[in-house]
């Protein structure tokens, strides 16, 4: 029931609007009413909700408080209202993200690709790159190439001619201490033009495949590939998953390609990795 009835604004009082027909304003701290029964004037200090009913909290000038159930029976500059509920809080919808984590840049064109390039070592590699990171490349104007290898990295580096304006990030597989990895990074890095133009970084992984959680394939852990076994013909034995030709083996990747949906899905030293290699080549 409304705190009050038609006929509280008094019996002379024929011009009256019918309550019903009034308008509505939403409860807010600050809004000053007069309650049209008592005659009490104040500023809304409290709004709360209390028995099911909404109450509010009228402080007057001198600082004193009563409260008052919603509803019919306010003035606002001497006009009639229904004083209702607060309005909902509207919530601005979280920015739309990449799958790399960063705010999506909505209605950019792909820029003109820069001479600059991200090396990766092979097209599993960079398609795990593109699907991570591809909207935040492609915002930059940054082109991933698979090398298929790094045995020859040094010529390769010097066939690109790096520099100021033309630089390269590198990720490679199993850059550990002590591997030959590390070495023909040591050597590559000799190259003219290399110095802080080519940034060389790795993950421990003997393959990309092993920087994707093992939780995101539902999985306790990979499976541990026994010595002198290659590595990915041993993962697909221990998947159970046809292993005999090369389509087995790139169907196997599409599968775990597949599970990647956000940088969430991937090990934190992959991660950490390719977003250096991006800040260099962007910076």
């Amino acid at each position: 029931m409304d705190r009050l009835s038609y006929d509280s604004w008094g019996p002379a009082d024929l011009s009256a609007p019918s309550p019903r027909g009034l308008p509505t304003v939403p409860a807010s701290v600050g809004l000053v009413l007069e309650d049209a029964e008592s005659g009490w004037v104040g500023a809304v200090t409290r709004i709360e909700k209390s028995g099911g009913m909404h109450l509010i909290t009228l402080e007057d000038r001198r600082g004193r408080s009563r409260s008052f159930q919603l509803g019919y029976g306010f003035l606002v500059d001497g006009r009639p209202v229904r004083v209702g509920p607060p309005a909902p809080q509207r919530t601005a919808a979280p920015p739309a993200r990449t799958a790399s984590g960063s705010v999506r840049v909505e209605g950019m064109r792909a820029q003109v690709a820069k001479a600059s390039r991200i090396w990766v070592e092979g097209k599993h590699d960079a398609e795990l790159v593109e699907k991570v990171w591809g909207d935040d490349l492609r915002v930059e104007g940054i082109v991933v190439e698979p090398l298929h290898g790094v045995d020859d990295l040094a010529a390769a580096i010097a066939d690109f001619g790096p520099g100021p304006e033309r630089r390269l990030g590198i990720l490679v597989d199993h850059l550990v201490e002590g591997s030959k990895e590390s070495r023909i990074a040591a050597e590559a890095m000799r190259s003219p033009g290399a110095a802080g133009n080519v940034l060389i970084v790795g993950h421990p992984y003997v393959d990309v495949w092993q920087a994707i959680k093992p939780s995101t394939l539902g999985i306790p852990a990979w499976p541990a590939v026994p010595r002198g076994t290659d590595w990915k013909t041993g993962i697909l034995a221990a998947f159970g998953w046809p292993r005999s030709t090369p389509e087995d083996f790139g169907l196997a990747w599409q599968k775990l390609l597949g599970t990647v949906r956000t940088y969430a899905d991937l090990e934190p030293s992959l991660l950490g990795r390719v977003e250096e290699v991006i800040d260099f080549l962007t910076a």
